[in-house]
This record gives structure tokens, sequence and C-alpha cells, in this order.
């Protein structure tokens, strides 16, 4: 038997019995999720460079999937090296559904406590809506600057909705 016909007829691995209730459900696809950062993390660390926005929306559409559909806002920092290699991504900051508060002064030590060379913010709108407000622009700005005083670069911005709006590709940066 070919095996595209074998895959078809196995078991899918992550199918939970409708009778378990929403609850058993929402938990294996949470498993799901963590499991797939895992693998994603694992490659991102040996494999491309986080070089390109695309690669890091892709990213951190799954790192914010939890947040958003539990309806919460969380903001997260891509560390990277000098060759803009992942380090280590690490959710900072959590909210409510509208807002987060950032501290610079808390960014600045993770930043240095990891030896980061540049980093990459990241916030999701858990609304949907990616479009930044001005408190995210000045919030950007702010870093930015306070980063530039212990030599650590901010490469972008990603806000996270149903769709993910870069800063450095609207030259907000």
């Amino acid at each position: 038997m070919p095996k595209t016909q074998a895959r078809q007829q196995d078991p899918a691995p992550y199918r939970v019995d409708a009778e378990a209730g929403p609850d058993a459900v929402a938990r294996r696809e949470d498993a799901i999720l963590a499991h797939a950062m895992r693998i994603l993390d694992a490659r991102i660390r040996t494999g491309p460079l986080m070089d390109s926005p695309r690669a890091v929306k892709d990213y951190l559409r799954l790192h914010f999937a939890e947040a958003s559909a539990a309806g919460r806002e969380e903001f997260a920092i891509m560390f990277l090296d000098q060759q803009n290699r992942l380090i280590e991504t690490r959710t900072l900051f959590r909210g409510t559904l509208a807002q987060t508060s950032v501290y610079p002064r808390e960014v600045a030590k993770e930043c240095l406590m990891r030896n980061a060379a540049a980093v990459v913010l990241a916030h999701n709108h858990p609304s949907g809506t990616a479009e930044p407000s001005r408190a995210d622009e000045y919030l950007t700005r702010t870093l930015k600057d306070s980063l530039m005083l212990v030599d650590v670069r901010v490469l972008d911005h990603v806000v996270v909705g149903d769709t993910c709006v870069s800063f450095a590709e609207r030259g907000l940066l």
C-alpha cells in the first residue's frame, strides 16, 4: 500500500473525542500549540536567521496564539545575537484586553542579562486589529532610545492581530 494511502487511514494523532467536552478539546489544542512552539523554536535556533519581517511575523503569530485566544494583551521580546539569530523569545509583560504596561528599565535589564545585540519588540492586540496606536509608536521610540544607550538595536516592533503589522516595513523605526 502506498504511503499516502496509509496516512489517510491512520487516526488523527491529535483527535479528541467529541464527548470529552470543550475543556478537553481546549487542553489538547493548547498542548498542540505548545508542542508546535517548541519545534518552531528549535528550528529557528539552528536554522535560518530572523532576517526578514515575514519570518518574524510567522513566528510571532504562533507565539501569541494562546494569549489572543484568551483575550489578553502581552508584550514579548525576541532577543537576538550579533548575527540576528534567536537567543530567546520571552513574554515580559501581561495585561488586559486593551493594554499592557511596559517598563524600559526592565526591558534593558533583560537585554543585558542575555547579552542581546538586537531585539524585535512584539505585542498582540486581542481585538484582532493590528493597526498600531499612537501609544505603540511612542513606546517604540522610548524603548529604541533607551536600548541605544546600552548598544542594543531595535530591529522591529510587530503588532499581531488578525494580521501582523511591522514597524520596520512601514518605516516607523
